[in-house]
C-alpha cells in the first residue's frame, strides 16, 4: 500500500550530507561482510574432514548473529557475525573423540568488539592534544557523526580501566627472549595541576636483531636522576633482559650514563648530537651561532673518524679565545659523540640522535602547553603509554638492518665498514 504525500523532510541543520561518506561506508560494510563470510568458509574447509558416525560433517553453517553496529574512523558500520555449529559436540561422534565443544572465532570482527583498534588508538592522541575525557563525546561526534555511540563518557572511563590493566601486563612481560641491540633513552618532565611536582618519565626503546624499534621500558619517577634510572634498568635485568645493548644513545644527564655503567657496563656511549649542537650553541652569542652550527654539522656528518678529528681541532682553534666554554661543552664528550663511527655507516643516521623519542614526546609537550599541565600523573601516565604504543607501529626500522647480525657477533666496524666481512660469512 502507497500513500501520496506533498510533505518533504527537511535538512536539520547540523546534518552535513556527505556523499562520498556514505560511499565509503557501504563499500567498508560490503567489504567486511565478503571477508567474514570468506574467513568462515576457511575455517568450515579447515575442518571437513572432521566427520559424524554417520559421515555427516561435523561442522556446519549456522546463520548469522544479530546485527550491531561497529564504530570505525568513518562512521558507524552494520555489520552480522558468521555463525558456525559444532554438531558432534558433547555426543560420541564415533571419530575416537571426546566430543568437546570447538568454537569459530572470527578475528576479523571479536564477539564483543563495538569499534575497531584504531579508534581506541585515537582516544589518547586527543586527550595528549589538548581534549579533556568530557569532550570526547563531542570531538568524536564531529569525526564519526552525530551519536557517537559506544563512545559516552563511561565508556571512556572503562577505556581507562582497560587501558591501566594493559599497562600493568606490559611492566609484568617476560623478556628471556628478547634482545636489542641498540638503545634510546630519554626524559621528559610533565607538571600536573593537580600534582605538586612535575613528573618524569623516562623511556627506552630498542632495536631488535631483525632492525624493528619497540618500546623496551616506561617508567614515571619523580625526577631524572641516577636512582630512577637504575630502577628502571633493574627491573628490565630481572624480568629477563641479561644482554647488554651494544650502544645507548641518550643526551648528556648524568643519571643515566651513571645508572648505564653499573647495570649494563659493556654498552658504549653515543652522546646525541641534536642536543650537544644546542648545549654548545647555548654558550656563544647569537651573533656567532649560524657559523658555529655549521661547523659542529661538519663535525657530525663527516665521512670518518680521521675527518671529524681534524674538523674538532678546527673548532677549537677558531672558538677556544672567544668562547671557551663552548668549545669545552664540544671537547668533554669527544669520544662518546663520536663512537658511532665504529659501527655500520648504514646505521649513523639513526646512531647519531635520540630523536626516535623525541618525536614521540612532542606530542606530550604540546598538551602540556595547550592544557597548561595534565589534571593528574596516573592519566597522563597511561595516555601517554598508549599514544606510545600506537605510533610503535609506523616507527621507521633501522636502514641496513642486514648488518645487525654482524654487530651482534662482534665484528670490528672502522668508519662503518666491516674490518674482517669475510670471517664473519665463514663463521656464519
Amino acid at each position: 500500500m502507497t500513500t501520496d504525500t506533498t510533505v518533504s523532510a527537511f535538512r536539520h541543520p547540523e546534518t552535513i550530507e556527505d556523499p562520498l561518506t556514505l560511499v565509503l561506508r557501504e563499500g567498508a560494510r560490503r567489504l567486511l561482510a565478503e571477508a567474514i563470510e570468506a574467513e568462515a568458509e576457511t575455517f568450515l574447509a579447515a575442518m571437513q574432514e572432521k566427520r559424524l558416525g554417520d559421515g555427516r560433517a561435523r561442522f556446519v553453517r549456522h546463520g548469522h548473529g544479530p546485527e550491531r553496529t561497529i564504530q570505525t574512523g568513518i562512521g558507524p558500520v552494520p555489520v552480522r557475525r558468521a555463525k558456525v555449529r559444532d554438531r558432534g559436540a558433547g555426543a560420541d561422534d564415533g571419530s575416537g573423540e571426546d566430543g568437546e565443544r570447538m568454537t569459530f572465532t572470527s578475528a576479523i570482527l571479536p564477539k564483543w568488539a563495538r569499534r575497531t583498534k584504531s579508534l581506541d588508538a585515537l582516544l589518547p592522541v586527543l586527550y595528549l592534544r589538548g581534549i579533556s575525557t568530557g569532550d570526547f563525546q563531542e570531538a568524536l561526534a564531529a569525526l564519526l557523526g552525530k551519536d557517537a555511540p559506544g563512545l559516552s563518557r563511561s565508556v571512556i572511563g572503562r577505556l581507562k580501566d582497560d587501558w591501566q590493566g594493559e599497562y600493568d601486563r606490559w611492566q609484568r612481560r617476560d623478556l628471556s627472549a628478547r634482545r636489542y641491540v641498540y638503545v634510546w633513552a630519554d626524559g621528559v618532565y610533565l607538571q600536573a595541576r593537580m600534582e605538586d611536582n612535575a613528573a618524569c618519565m623516562l623511556v627506552i626503546i630498542g632495536a631488535t636483531p631483525e632492525g624493528k624499534k619497540e618500546l623496551v621500558g616506561f617508567q614515571v619517577g619523580v625526577r631524572e636522576s641516577a636512582q630512577s634510572w637504575r630502577e628502571l634498568l633493574v627491573d628490565l635485568k630481572a624480568r629477563g633482559l641479561s644482554v647488554a645493548p651494544q650502544i645507548a644513545v641518550r643526551d648528556g644527564a648524568m643519571g643515566f650514563w651513571k645508572a648505564l655503567d653499573e647495570i649494563f657496563p659493556g654498552t658504549r656511549h653515543q652522546r646525541c648530537w641534536v642536543h650537544k649542537i644546542a648545549n654548545v650553541l647555548n654558550k656563544a652569542p647569537q651573533s656567532v651561532q649560524p657559523n658555529m652550527k655549521a661547523d659542529l654539522r661538519e663535525i657530525r656528518d663527516a665521512p670518518d673518524r680521521a675527518s671529524a678529528e681534524t674538523a674538532i681541532a678546527v673548532f677549537q682553534e677558531k672558538y677556544d679565545v672567544k668562547y671557551p666554554k663552548a668549545v669545552l661543552c664540544l671537547a668533554k664528550d669527544r669520544e662518546p659523540l663520536l663512537a658511532f663511527f665504529d659501527f655500520p655507516a648504514e646505521h649513523w643516521d639513526h646512531l647519531r640522535t635520540a630523536n626516535p623519542i623525541e618525536s614521540v614526546f612532542a606530542t606530550v609537550r604540546h598538551r602540556t602547553i595547550r592544557t597548561k599541565g595534565a589534571l593528574s600523573h596516573k592519566p597522563a601516565r597511561l595516555m601517554v603509554f598508549k599514544l606510545i604504543i600506537a605510533a610503535a607501529t609506523s616507527w621507521r626500522r633501522l636502514k641496513g638492518e642486514s648488518r645487525l647480525p654482524m654487530v651482534i657477533a662482534g665484528v670490528k666496524f672502522t668508519d662503518g665498514v666491516a674490518v674482517a666481512p669475510d670471517a664473519y660469512q665463514r663463521a656464519a
